[in-house]
């Protein structure tokens, strides 16, 4: 019989301290960070500038050397290179080089990532055109935008059919399509099985595809879960109605909260025993119920009132 499957990605006990020279002070950029993410999920790494984020990447990919902590990817330690085969990575500012063409730069992140010679042109060229830029492939890189860039680090990220990927930043530069391009492709990689861990400023991005989330503050973990679980106000209902032109009943106002309404739509919010009254009554008047479900503050809000916290003391949400 089977065990539960490895997770994609473990960090445990992630700690990095840098001192420059040895007459100078030492600085903690991540302490005792763990962080746990299941096959096949896309796993939200946020925190504001200087919170750890990057750190704790590029010691799990084995690109900063860590003064504690253990990091494996798919049950295997991460820090042994040859562990690393499954796992694609987009750094937060791609460097390529200008001289060359996209399609040049794609069959070399091919070939040093092992695809074989007679399927590089073939998939470099498939990944060019799912990311955009399949008109491109022949244009050298010197007359690329920053999110002309931005797409091709995508693509090399994902040209050894990793089982895991990581992203930093993958928004960066991009327009507003460019954004909603990368968030349909997260969602395939996870339809497809892939592991996603991606660390982001965007946070509606964030919100839009991610599982779970750890946010890290100061260089330890403020905070963790899934996203029902951190952002909905316990206790409190969202109703959406619409039908009501003399407005909403009288029975209805006092119990209400965080009342809005546009375009003949009303948006408000009633204690969890309240719902049945409330449906009975908008029933009676002739409303139309749109929509009942547990009231939840968006995750910007959340995110910045859990940073104004005078210290971040861990949240876990099970």
């Amino acid at each position: 019989m089977n065990g539960p499957a490895a997770p994609a990605i473990l960090v445990s006990g992630a700690r990095k301290v840098y001192q420059p020279a040895p007459w100078s002070a030492s600085r903690t950029a991540v302490e005792d960070v763990s962080i746990e993410v299941p096959q096949g999920a896309i796993h939200g790494l946020l925190g504001p500038n200087g919170a750890g984020k990057t750190t704790t990447l590029k010691m799990l990919l084995g690109l900063v050397l860590p003064t504690a902590g253990s990091f494996e990817v798919l049950g295997k330690p991460s820090r042994v290179p040859a562990n690393r085969a499954a796992l694609g990575f987009l750094p937060e500012q791609p460097y390529f080089p200008s001289q060359l063409t996209a399609i040049q730069v794609m069959r070399l992140y091919a070939r040093l990532a092992g695809v074989s010679s007679e399927s590089r042109a073939a998939r470099s060229s498939e990944l060019l055109e799912r990311v955009g830029l399949e008109r491109h492939g022949h244009a050298r890189l010197a007359s690329f935008s920053r999110g002309m860039l931005q797409r091709l680090g995508i693509a090399q990220a994902l040209v050894g059919s990793p089982s895991v990927v990581i992203l930093d930043e993958p928004a960066s530069g991009l327009d507003p399509v460019g954004q909603r391009d990368v968030r349909n492709l997260m969602l395939d990689l996870k339809a497809a099985g892939t592991t996603v861990l991606l660390s982001s400023h965007q946070l509606s991005e964030v919100e839009a595809v991610c599982d779970r989330v750890s946010i890290l503050d100061r260089g330890r973990l403020a905070a963790e879960g899934r996203l029902d679980d951190l952002l909905n106000i316990a206790g409190r209902t969202s109703v959406r109605v619409s039908g009501l032109p003399e407005g909403l009943p009288a029975a209805v106002s006092g119990m209400t909260d965080d009342v809005a309404v546009s375009g003949g739509v009303w948006v408000f919010s009633v204690r969890d025993d309240q719902v049945r009254s409330v449906v009975d009554v908008i029933d009676d008047a002739g409303g139309r119920l749109l929509a009942v479900a547990p009231k939840r503050e968006s995750l910007e809000d959340y995110f910045t009132r859990l940073l104004e916290r005078p210290a971040p003391e861990a949240e876990v949400a099970r």
